[in-house]
């Protein structure tokens, strides 16, 4: 914590630096900005049982119980004048029983100029990126336990949780929002070997674009982060498209060897979002995604979210993960109802039950894959900045020999998310 309080200090003082410096040259006296901030986290006490094989500490386990800290956000952000923008976020996920240092890092930080409300532009490290709506979503907003995982498609293999330095073209012109970046990558250390994998080469300039068409009321397009349940507050339906490229981000072999084969990330996608608050006064959120990625023939990762083990001796790996990234299509829905706020033991809240779907068709499984992930949402005043929820991950499992789904098992977790503003 000592760390966390120190890091957060330093951050504050650098933003309010940063505010004075650009508002002196700016001589517009009349202009007051305002900085804000807020600290907002997610506990976790969760049962997993455990893929075959795995390990904790060398011993070989078939499920466990523990607890956690999924994610820690401190964002800061200041107008600092009537064009100027800044941003932070420093945090961290996945402090656990493996992970018992509270490091923390700087997510976010950034400024964006706004020459007119459809063209702003912005430089530094960020999750500014196109493709999808999801592929950088507001954690603290989630209508699932946890967001979707697999729409992070190159998460801590050339970016920091999602994040990338880079420049950035974003705008609001009548009913379209637009978003149009250029990133480079982090370095990879590792080389590939034998597999297509993430390349060790020198990192090639990473395009991306999202459009979305907004029906009805229109989203904030402020930060990079797009809320994942409005609730009865918004009524919203859009439809967006996407891409990513990369040259020569995958390879199947050292860079420095002249046989090594190199190929494009070539990224797509298509979806919907709805928010519908009804008549009745519940309300209704729904999202509907195709999504190509184009690693390379046969590329797959196998993910566990805040997974704690190793070992493991199925083709999905150790712990909790799964076959959730790959070369391949993937269709993905969520759908959640959110019941009129009433009252319980006392607290006036509101109560969303929701489901998420992940169905791959990955190059290079025998079958398809599918997860299933049930979860329902106490909001305790009617606010993400006070949930409580209970969800339940039903994940396949895939015989290393056959490559065919042999079995499922289950994450049963109970999360508790609070924001202090």
């Amino acid at each position: 914590m000592r760390n966390l309080k120190k890091g957060f200090e330093r951050w504050l003082v650098l933003t309010v630096l940063l505010s004075s410096i650009v508002v002196s040259a700016q001589k517009k006296e009349e202009f007051k900005p305002i900085i804000k901030w807020n600290l907002s986290g997610q506990i976790w006490l969760r049962y997993s049982d455990l893929n075959d094989g795995s390990e904790i500490n060398g011993e070989q386990t078939t499920s466990y119980t523990d607890v956690s800290i999924r994610r820690l956000r401190i964002p800061i952000s200041s107008q600092v004048t009537p064009k100027i923008f800044l941003y932070s976020i420093i945090g961290g996920n996945n402090y656990n029983m493996k992970n018992t240092e509270m490091k923390i890092g700087i997510l976010d930080l950034y400024a964006e100029y706004s020459f007119a409300k459809y063209l702003e532009v912005g430089i530094g490290k960020s999750g500014w990126q196109g493709l999808n709506r999801w592929n950088i979503r507001s954690s603290s907003t989630l209508m699932g336990l946890d967001s979707p995982l697999f729409t992070l498609n190159t998460v801590e293999k050339n970016d920091d949780l999602g994040r990338q330095y880079g420049v950035w073209f974003k705008g609001q012109a009548a009913r379209f929002d637009y978003r149009l970046t250029f990133n480079k990558p982090d370095l990879v250390a590792t080389a590939p070997s034998g597999s297509i994998d993430f390349a060790n080469n020198r990192p090639r300039l990473k395009t991306s674009a999202y459009v979305k068409y907004q029906f009805f009321e229109h989203e904030s397009n402020k930060s990079a982060y797009q809320v994942g349940t409005y609730m009865q507050n918004k009524k919203v339906f859009n439809i967006g498209a996407g891409f990513q490229y990369q040259e020569k981000a995958m390879s199947n072999g050292n860079a420095s060897d002249e046989n090594t084969e190199f190929y494009d990330m070539e990224h797509w996608a298509v979806d919907s979002f709805l928010n519908l608050p009804m008549a009745n006064k519940d309300a209704i959120t729904a999202y509907l995604g195709y999504y190509y990625y184009g690693f390379g023939k046969g590329y797959l990762r196998n993910v566990g979210a805040n997974n704690i083990t190793s070992g493991g001796d199925v083709f999905t790996g150790s712990g909790v993960a799964f076959p959730m990234i790959g070369t391949g299509g993937s269709i993905y829905m969520q759908f959640g109802y959110a019941f009129e706020k009433t009252k319980i033991l006392g607290e006036e809240m509101i109560i969303q039950p929701n489901i998420s779907i992940q169905h791959s068709d990955w190059d290079a499984l025998e079958q398809n894959m599918t997860v299933y992930d049930f979860n329902v949402n106490f909001m305790i005043n009617g606010k993400h900045s006070n949930k409580i929820s209970l969800g339940y991950q039903l994940r396949p499992i895939f015989d290393a020999t056959t490559l065919k789904q042999k079995d499922a098992k289950g994450m049963a977790v109970l999360q508790y998310q609070i924001a202090l503003k």
